[in-house]
């Protein structure tokens, strides 16, 4: 006989689309497949010199998580870029939110971007208008959010699909 279904609980998911000129944030909740949008921002970087960004990012990133206590960190794996340098640099930034996540003990997922795409938009090719709008279908926002926040909220959504596939299988 199968046991009745208990109340899924309530995780709270922060999103980061690393950048070194933009880092997307997002924060959501999630309860079962219920979604709701907690915050979401385009942190825009100083300009200057590379360790200034990772530190602007850390900071931003610590104040963020004091804020809204999320449980999980779920974070856009670095693509292979066509310049190295890029992707060096990305990693870098990446690097910078891991370690904010961490030094809360917070564990960090990583989705690629065609696998957060796929998730939220049924498309790994999806363009960024695209997931934008699938951010404010999906999240119930009057407009839509910024492409840096709405690609971290992507990230958080993506992670919340993944928690409820899982827990589905597991009562199954």
């Amino acid at each position: 006989m199968r046991q009745a279904r208990t109340t899924a609980p309530l995780i709270t998911i922060l999103g980061i689309d690393p950048g070194s000129r933009i880092t997307g944030v997002g924060v959501i909740q999630a309860q079962g497949s219920t979604l709701k949008h907690v915050y979401s921002e385009s942190l825009k970087l100083p300009k200057g010199e590379l360790p200034l960004r990772l530190q602007a990012i850390y900071a931003r990133l610590q104040t963020i998580i004091a804020q809204t206590r999320p449980d999980v960190v779920s974070i856009e794996k670095v693509f292979l870029a066509k310049n190295p340098q890029s992707a060096l640099v990305l990693g870098h930034a990446r690097g910078a939110a891991v370690l904010a996540a961490v030094n809360n003990e917070l564990p960090v997922v990583e989705y690629s971007a065609t696998e957060i795409k796929k998730t939220v938009v049924g498309r790994g090719r999806a363009d960024k208008a695209q997931v934008q709008h699938m951010m404010r279908i999906l999240l119930s926002l009057r407009v839509a959010p910024e492409e840096d926040a709405s690609d971290a909220l992507a990230a958080a959504v993506c992670h919340a699909h993944h928690q409820q596939l899982n827990t589905t299988v597991r009562e199954a």
